[in-house]
Order: C-alpha cells, then sequence, then structure tokens
C-alpha cells in the first residue's frame, strides 16, 4: 500500500512540476523506465532516490514522504 502511495504522490509532484518522466529521470540520473515502476507501485525507492526525486520536484524529501504519510493515513 506504502509503494502505490508514494508511486500516486510522486505522479502527483512530477505533474505538478509539468516534468515529463523522460526528463525527471533525467534529472535524477535515472532511467525513465524505473520512474515508471516507482509511479505504478512496482518498485520502492531507497532513501537516497527519495532525495534525488524530492531535489528535481522542488520540495524537501520530508516533504514527499510527509504527503505519502497523510494519503496513508486515510
Amino acid at each position: 500500500m506504502i509503494v502505490e502511495v508514494f508511486g500516486k504522490v510522486l505522479r502527483e509532484l512530477r505533474e505538478a512540476n509539468n516534468i515529463s518522466q523522460e526528463k525527471l529521470a533525467e534529472y535524477c540520473d535515472l532511467d525513465r523506465t524505473y520512474i515508471s515502476l516507482l509511479e505504478r507501485g512496482l518498485r520502492q525507492p531507497t532513501i537516497s532516490t527519495i532525495f534525488k526525486l524530492a531535489k528535481a520536484l522542488n520540495v524537501s524529501p520530508s516533504e514527499m514522504v510527509g504527503k505519502v504519510e497523510l494519503q496513508v493515513k486515510e
């Protein structure tokens, strides 16, 4: 469940920043297919990946995780 919620939050943040999966992957030095897997809840990010994603999406890692926490509690 948490992995799926993380993926939803990631997609929301990416779309709010008007960034494609390809561009986000480029900014984070990750593969585009990995971004897709994260957004679909098929992979779980490491802490270092969360930091890379947060930086590219102009949020703090704690804000990103906080959004996941809030949605999990709902």
